[in-house]
C-alpha cells in the first residue's frame, strides 16, 4: 500500500554575503551558517530486518521512524502484489493489514523527512522462512455461483485448526452483502472428519443478494498439526430466485414453492418406518443427472446396486431426492431407504426446480434423530441462539 503525508514547503537557507561571513566568524555563531546537508535524516527500521533470508513468521511487517516522519510506504511481495497497510496517527510508523508468509520475499521502499525537514529515501528487502507444513482451505460456493437462499458460507479445511487458533482465523474471515444480512460465523466437524466453519444468515438470504468473502489468512498459525496459512483469500457469489420444498411424510408428497407461493406438489415415497426420512431443514448440497445408488454407502451391506437419474444430494450421509423407477407404490407407500423416490419425469422437475442451496423442509417423520450440521450443509438443523454459541468468539 502506498502511504502518503502532505509534504510541507521546504525552507530554503539563504546565501551568506562577505559581510555576513566576516560577522560570522568575529561573532563567534557557530553553526550559523550549517545546510540541509549536515543535519541528520530521520533513522528507519523495518522489521523483518533488511536482509534477512528466513525471517521468522507470524508478525506483520512493522515500520519506524525516528527523528522524523514517514511520508511515503510501498511494500510488494515476490508476485508482484502490493501488500496493505496503515500509517500511525502521528506519521512514525506503519504496519501491514496482515503477517507475513512463508517463503517469500518482500521488498519495502519508504521516505522520510526529519524534524529539520531533512527527506530520505530507502530500500529494504527481506525473505521469510519456509513453513514445515502448510495449511490449505476448500471454499463452498464457489467463486461465482448462483445459489439458493438457503446456501451459507462453508469453509473446509485441509488440515486440522487448533482451538486455541480458531478465534484469530475466525477474525480473519469476513463476509459482506448486499444488501446488508446479519450472520455469524460456527465451527464444524465436517461429515469427512475434517475441521470446517460456516457462515449462515440468521434468516435466509433475501433473493438477488450479493455475497463477497473475504480471509485475511496469509501468515496464521492454525496450530502445529495444522500448519502455516500461506495466502489470502477471496471470493463471491450471488443468490438466486427464493425456491423451496417441502416434503409431508404422511401425506407422500413434496410441494415447491417459490417466493413463498406453492407452484406445484408431487407424489412420491419417503423413507420406511425401518429408515425414516430424516426431518428438518435440509439444504441441497450438490446434484447429479445420472448415479448409481449402492447401498453398501448407507450401512446396508449389497443389498442393492440401482441405477438412478435425476439425483439432488440433501445429507452426507445418503438423504437424497431421486427417480425410483423400481418403486411400484410411489405415492402409496413410504418404504424408501430414507430418500424421497419420485418417478423420473416428477424426479426431473424437482431437479430443475431446486438449486444448489436451495432447502428442502421435512415434516411428520418418525425419524427422531437429528442431523449433524456437518452431515452436509446443515446448518438449518439449529436454531439461530444454537448456531451462535459455534462461535469461537462467543
Amino acid at each position: 500500500m502506498h502511504a502518503a503525508l502532505r509534504r510541507h514547503p521546504a525552507r530554503f537557507i539563504p546565501v551568506l554575503t562577505a559581510a555576513a561571513g566576516l560577522l560570522t566568524a568575529c561573532g563567534g555563531g557557530a553553526g550559523a551558517g550549517a545546510s540541509k546537508a549536515d543535519t541528520p535524516a530521520a533513522k528507519v527500521t523495518v522489521t523483518p530486518a533488511a536482509g534477512s533470508k528466513s525471517a521468522k513468521l507470524g508478525a506483520p511487517i512493522s515500520i519506524r521512524a525516528a527523528g522524523g516522519k514517514l511520508t511515503s510506504v510501498e511494500v510488494k511481495d515476490d508476485k508482484g502484489g502490493t501488500v496493505g497497510g496503515h500509517l500511525a496517527g502521528d506519521g512514525t510508523s506503519w504496519t501491514s493489514d496482515g503477517k507475513v508468509r512463508p517463503q517469500t520475499t518482500y521488498t519495502v521502499k519508504t521516505r522520510a523527512k526529519s524534524t529539520e525537514g531533512k527527506e530520505s529515501a530507502a530500500t529494504s528487502v527481506f525473505t521469510t522462512e519456509q513453513a514445515d507444513k502448510v495449511n490449505k482451505l476448500t471454499n463452498t460456493p464457489g467463486g461465482g455461483q448462483h445459489v439458493g437462499t438457503g446456501m451459507p458460507v462453508s469453509i473446509l479445511f485441509d488440515n486440522p485448526v487448533a482451538k486455541d487458533r480458531r478465534a484469530e482465523i475466525e477474525k480473519a474471515l469476513k463476509v459482506t452483502s448486499q444488501p446488508k444480512v446479519e450472520g455469524a460465523w460456527g465451527w464444524v466437524k465436517d461429515w469427512s472428519g475434517k475441521d470446517r466453519i460456516d457462515w449462515r444468515p440468521k434468516d435466509y438470504w433475501p433473493a438477488g443478494t450479493k455475497v463477497s468473502v473475504q480471509g485475511a489468512l496469509s501468515g496464521i498459525n492454525s496450530g502445529a498439526q495444522g500448519g502455516w496459512f500461506a495466502r489470502d483469500y477471496n471470493f463471491g457469489f450471488s443468490v438466486g430466485a427464493d425456491h423451496k420444498a417441502v416434503i409431508d411424510v404422511p401425506s407422500h408428497t413434496l410441494t415447491m414453492y417459490e417466493n413463498g407461493k406453492n407452484v406445484g406438489s408431487i407424489s412420491g415415497s419417503a423413507g420406511s418406518p425401518q429408515d425414516p426420512t430424516r426431518g428438518g431443514v435440509h439444504t441441497v448440497r450438490s446434484k447429479n443427472a445420472a448415479e448409481t445408488m449402492d447401498s453398501a454407502t448407507i450401512g446396508h451391506g449389497d443389498e442393492w446396486m440401482l441405477d438412478s437419474k435425476w439425483v439432488t444430494h440433501l445429507t452426507a450421509s445418503g438423504t437424497f431426492l431421486h427417480s425410483a423407477p423400481w418403486n411400484k407404490s410411489i405415492g402409496v407407500v413410504n418404504n424408501s431407504h430414507g430418500c424421497f423416490g419420485m418417478t423420473t419425469a416428477d424426479a426431473k422437475k424437482v431437479y430443475d426446480f431446486l438449486t444448489v442451496g436451495s432447502t428442502v423442509e421435512v415434516k411428520g417423520t418418525s425419524n427422531p434423530n437429528k442431523t449433524d450440521v456437518g452431515n452436509g450443509l446443515e446448518v438449518w438443523q439449529e436454531s439461530w441462539s444454537q448456531w451462535q454459541q459455534r462461535s469461537a468468539l462467543k
